[in-house]
């Protein structure tokens, strides 16, 4: 008996370790991807010229210090941040829906957000009193919010059943793209130009305060769904499992998705539409690291900023001199995943 004790703690211990191993290597290679990030751009910098100008600011040109620390600076912190979050709530969306191809995107959150920016950038409509800076991300907050609060209502009314929540996700999706086509029909060209830019994606308009408020955010909810580890991973086993266990699934399962929807509306409304990474990242890191959500929800989060700080150097590269969108770049990564993850026969973790 105490052998047998024995060999299982150290067969827990091995895997455990592996996965530290593995976070730790994700890890590095972020620092990889965030340095050159930094670097890449019209001018191109030395990894020397980025550190001295990140740690040592007095030995370097005035003019080296602006790039790095006023341009390029918050724009690679917020592909990590946006990033990190896409892939965390991507993680929690297919295990509370036990869905393979969930993601916030499935409930209809990214495109209330693209109504909501399209509807002040062409009609100049906004749901909130805040500055002019503001204006545009306030409404795609409002209504990626507001398009979730409606999904958790019907949820409510109907046991919360998977199925049902789905299903009114769908329903919301389809209904602001329309709202979204008609308000591009609508718009001059100046304001379509506009209304298309932000919905394919873009970290250039990022500020320190837009930053701020999108790091504050994921770092006041990713603690929280953390501490909800032990529970995410009993709902893995099957929901009767999970309630056999003392676990709330249906309060589980709202909770989980109010505070995602707050962390995607929030990520979304300042940078637009950047898909599939809700998708891709808790996959990767499932094929990382299992589903212990102990080490799934940081896996996820990882990888998502780290795909996301890689589509911001390749959005860089493709045309130089210019940015090419983001939203576009992670959809050329995530279609051919995509596609795979319908055609594979592997049924390991599904």
């Amino acid at each position: 008996m105490n052998n047998t004790h024995s060999l299982s703690r150290a067969l827990y211990t091995e895997i455990t370790g592996k996965k530290i191993v593995r976070i730790t290597i994700l890890s590095l290679l972020l620092c990889g991807t965030f340095l050159t990030d930094i670097m890449v751009g019209p001018a191109w910098l030395s990894l020397r010229e980025v550190l001295s100008a990140l740690f040592f600011p007095a030995g370097e040109a005035v003019t080296t210090l602006v790039i790095v620390r006023e341009l390029r600076l918050p724009v690679a912190l917020m592909a990590v941040v946006v990033g990190a979050a896409l892939g965390s709530t991507g993680a929690q969306m297919q295990t509370i829906l036990n869905n393979p191809l969930a993601s916030p995107y499935t409930l209809g959150v990214a495109s209330a957000a693209g109504f909501g920016a399209a509807l002040a950038l062409v009609l100049g409509v906004t749901l909130v009193p805040i500055g002019a800076e503001f204006l545009t991300a306030g409404n795609a907050f409002v209504f990626a919010l507001g398009s979730s609060l409606a999904v958790y209502a019907v949820a409510g009314t109907k046991k919360g059943t998977t199925e049902i929540i789905i299903l009114a996700g769908i329903a919301l999706l389809f209904l602001f793209y329309s709202l979204t086509a008609l308000l591009e029909y609508l718009a001059t060209e100046e304001q379509l130009q506009a209304v298309v830019f932000w919905l394919f994606g873009s970290l250039t308009k990022t500020t320190w305060m837009r930053l701020l408020i999108t790091t504050a955010v994921f770092s006041g909810i990713f603690p929280l769904v953390l501490s909800q580890s032990w529970k995410l991973t009993a709902l893995r086993l099957g929901e009767t499992e999970a309630e056999s266990l003392g676990i709330n699934v249906k309060k589980l399962r709202l909770t989980t998705l109010i505070l995602t929807s707050l962390l995607t509306a929030t990520a979304v409304c300042f940078v637009g539409t950047i898909g599939f990474i809700g998708i891709v990242a808790p996959h990767i890191a499932r094929s990382l690291g299992g589903e212990d959500h102990r080490f799934f929800l940081p896996l996820s989060a990882l990888v998502g900023a780290v795909i996301l700080s890689a589509a911001s150097v390749a959005s860089k590269l493709i045309l130089p001199g210019a940015v090419f969108p983001i939203g576009i770049v992670t959809s050329f990564i995530g279609i051919p995943f995509f596609l795979f993850l319908i055609l594979s026969k592997r049924r390991r973790y599904w």
